[in-house]
């Protein structure tokens, strides 16, 4: 008999004063203590008692100071401007747990493949094969001025630069052979030279040539995350994808894409069974539909318009403050926007409009707000219906939960919803093993298996 197909739950999380939604930190139940480990720890063995899959960092290299190309609103409305580094976090909460996955945002566009590669793979290692990196080419010019550039590369171009990233960083993740280390110590002989490779790289954007000096991880290579939801960055996510992180606006949306991009992954030569699709969402439980009402209502009222205003301008790489609220974005402004290219579509779409205002921007994209995810609310069991029609309804294989407080959001959901997912065989009860390949049902990784 066939198992019941499982959901994967993963934790969107930010190394920051507050979650992806801006207003998270005004909750007055949101925690203070983020600059402390505890935090983030609290937060970890919390989806870990909940079964998790995976608790993931977004990131930036750059606070949202593109609105008025001033940093002044974002820091007085604290529209997202603390981000810590990834990594000592990821180790503390590596280290306060066993089966979590656990993984972080770094740039393909303003790192070396090596320093990656080298970084997450040694993680990997040191929490026991648990670990994944979530792939992106960065958003803006602010991140490029942080980082020895003038100015963010062109949308396609920082593609064709991150898949030679992906090449050099897979090809010095299949340096060694699984066989490799002896430790003959009788004789000497600690590893097989001929079973460690040199990598030899040489193309348009990078040099690298091994060998690499992190041995294969108990998990083969760390899993990969994407996000990319433009038509190029949906080509670089079939391509090298294992976990894929989408926004759908509703149902029949994600019914649309997640079809489509399934046949995407299959036409790259790859098994589309073994790429989870999850789309972002908030979850607003509580013991009663009116309780739960009224939670959201304090949650909602906690956003600003110039969260939406600061966010947009960040991700676009668009300054709107050079634009009133009704002015309609031209052609050569919908032309320059470089960043997420797929909320600007999206807006488009939603709006009905070739040319849409600023407005329907703030609107239609809901950035800033919990209205740019599905909001699933009310109990256990109407969160839980929610999902399982998207789940079942073939729209994706799993969700990541964005928090509208913290560590509040999470503790609501691991109490109340996730005993009816299991009760309805939907969620599983334990770890299936120990790395986070075996946990997403996904195989070991082997050398060379990425080239097609």
């Amino acid at each position: 008999m066939t198992a019941a197909r499982q959901m994967a739950l993963v934790a969107f999380l930010q190394a920051q004063n507050c979650s992806n939604y801006p207003g998270s930190w005004r909750h007055p139940s949101t925690m203070q203590d983020y600059l402390r480990p505890e935090y983030y720890q609290r937060i970890a063995r919390t989806l870990e008692a909940g079964k998790f899959h995976l608790a993931f960092f977004d990131d930036r290299l750059a606070m949202p100071d593109g609105y008025g190309q001033n940093h002044a609103e974002a820091v007085r409305n604290g529209i997202r401007v603390v981000k810590l580094d990834l990594i000592p976090l990821l180790t503390a909460m590596g280290l306060a747990t066993t089966h979590l996955g656990l993984g972080g945002t770094y740039s393909t566009t303003y790192y070396e493949p090596y320093h990656v590669a080298r970084l997450f793979s040694t993680l990997d290692h040191m929490l026991g094969g648990r670990v994944a990196w979530n792939v992106v080419t960065s958003l803006n010019d602010s991140e490029a001025r942080n980082m020895s550039s003038s100015e963010h590369l062109p949308h396609d171009l920082r593609y064709d630069r991150a898949d030679e990233f992906m090449r050099v960083v897979l090809g010095h993740w299949d340096s060694w052979e699984d066989d490799a280390i002896i430790e003959d110590r009788a004789n000497g002989i600690f590893a097989n030279p001929d079973k460690v490779h040199a990598l030899g790289h040489k193309e348009q954007w990078f040099q690298s040539h091994g060998p690499f000096t992190v041995p294969p991880t108990p998990q083969g290579r760390p899993v990969l995350i994407q996000a990319g939801q433009s038509g190029r960055g949906r080509s670089f996510a079939a391509q090298w994808g294992d976990l894929i992180f989408v926004i759908y606006p509703n149902l029949a949306m994600g019914k649309k894409v997640y079809g489509e991009f399934k046949a995407q992954v299959a036409a790259t030569g790859r098994d589309p069974a073994t790429v989870r699709v999850c789309p972002a969402v908030y979850a607003v439980v509580g013991e009663t539909r009116e309780i739960a009402q009224e939670k959201l209502a304090l949650i909602e009222g906690l956003a600003k318009p110039i969260d939406g205003l600061a966010l947009l301008s960040e991700v676009l790489n668009f300054d709107f403050a050079k634009k009133g609220m009704d002015d309609v974005m031209t052609d050569e402004d919908l032309a320059s926007i470089q960043g997420l290219q797929a909320i600007r579509d999206r807006v488009i779409q939603l709006s009905g409009k070739r040319n849409p205002t600023v407005r329907d921007f703030v609107t239609f994209s809901a950035r800033g707000t919990i209205r740019e995810f599905p909001v699933f609310h009310g109990t256990a069991t109407d969160v839980a219906d929610q999902m399982e029609e998207w789940f079942h309804g073939g729209a994706c294989d799993g969700f990541v939960l964005s928090a509208t407080h913290m560590p509040g959001t999470y503790e609501d959901f691991v109490r109340l919803v996730v005993p009816e997912l299991q009760r309805r065989g939907v969620f599983r009860r334990e770890y299936e093993g120990t790395t986070l390949r075996e946990n997403l049902g996904l195989p070991r990784a082997q050398r060379g298996d990425w080239r097609r």
